[in-house]
């Protein structure tokens, strides 16, 4: 039987359809292929990025993981004053970071901490740290400790006891009223003391009066106390709130950490030694 004109063509345009179809089913898988691939390299670049936060912070290498604590920290007289200390005798490969004060509140710093899991003690005074205590709480919740520095930043040595005991005692109530906790440790402004400074820590529940043997500047450099030029195992490092015109406190952390490394050295957390 003879096809009609008209059912030639629908069978025609039928079949241009089917060929069309089968093209576009064969091209979309290739080009879905093609964008799985790319986010494949974007994802690869990002884990790698994730794996290596170090190079982020400007850092060659990571940081070596420090030694367990020991088992015992500092020990002090009972009833007797809290120990001053320089430095933390140890045999560990550690050196401690403390930073002053709290006039810096970059958050990037918090992620600096967080990302390379930096013990690092933060000594802050409430007239310096005024309404920004929600950025400690945030370095807090990334591993920091919060330790005292008074109340208004005042030099004490030579001051009668009543007020050097509410520069010290004051500051562990706010911190106390700020983060739930009495802390342990304290250092006093510009590092000047005397037997009286020692009396009110100790009254206001301070078991260790912190000093530093290193200092960093603002422009990144470090002085020191005494002894030799350079980092040794158990130093203290001072990081004291930066000048406008200086580093900022992450750039000042990185070259402090550079020089760490190249000494061999990592960073240990204070409270688990004093």
């Amino acid at each position: 039987m003879r096809t009609p004109p008209g059912a030639r063509a629908l069978a025609a345009v039928a079949l241009a359809s089917a060929l069309f179809a089968g093209c576009a089913g064969e091209t979309a898988p290739a080009a879905s292929r093609a964008g799985s691939g790319q986010e494949a390299t974007r994802s690869a670049k990002n884990a790698t990025h994730t794996a290596q936060p170090y190079r982020r912070w400007g850092l060659s290498d990571p940081l070596p993981v420090p030694p367990p604590p020991p088992a015992r920290r500092l020990p002090r007289r009972p009833g007797g004053p809290p120990p001053v200390v320089h430095r933390v005798p140890t045999r560990d490969r550690v050196v401690f970071l403390t930073y002053d004060d709290g006039a810096e509140k970059d958050p990037r710093f918090v992620d600096m901490v967080r990302e390379l899991r930096l013990p690092v003690s933060m000594f802050l005074t409430d007239s310096v740290v005024g309404p920004g205590y929600g950025h400690f709480a945030r370095l807090r919740s990334v591993g920091a400790s919060i330790q005292n520095h008074t109340l208004d930043h005042a030099a004490l040595r030579g001051l009668p006891y009543a007020g050097q005991r509410a520069e010290i005692c004051g500051q562990q109530h706010k911190l106390r009223a700020r983060f739930g906790i009495r802390p342990r440790l304290f250092r006093p402004p510009y590092g000047v003391h005397d037997a009286t400074t020692l009396r009110a820590a100790a009254d206001c529940g301070v078991t260790a009066v912190v000093l530093w043997r290193a200092a960093m500047e603002g422009d990144g450099g470090l002085t020191y106390a005494k002894g030799p030029a350079r980092l040794r195992p158990g130093d203290i490092v001072s990081v004291p709130s930066g000048e406008p015109a200086g580093l900022s406190l992450r750039e000042r952390t990185t070259r402090l950490l550079r020089e760490i490394q190249k000494r061999g050295l990592t960073v240990g957390r204070l409270e688990d030694y004093v």
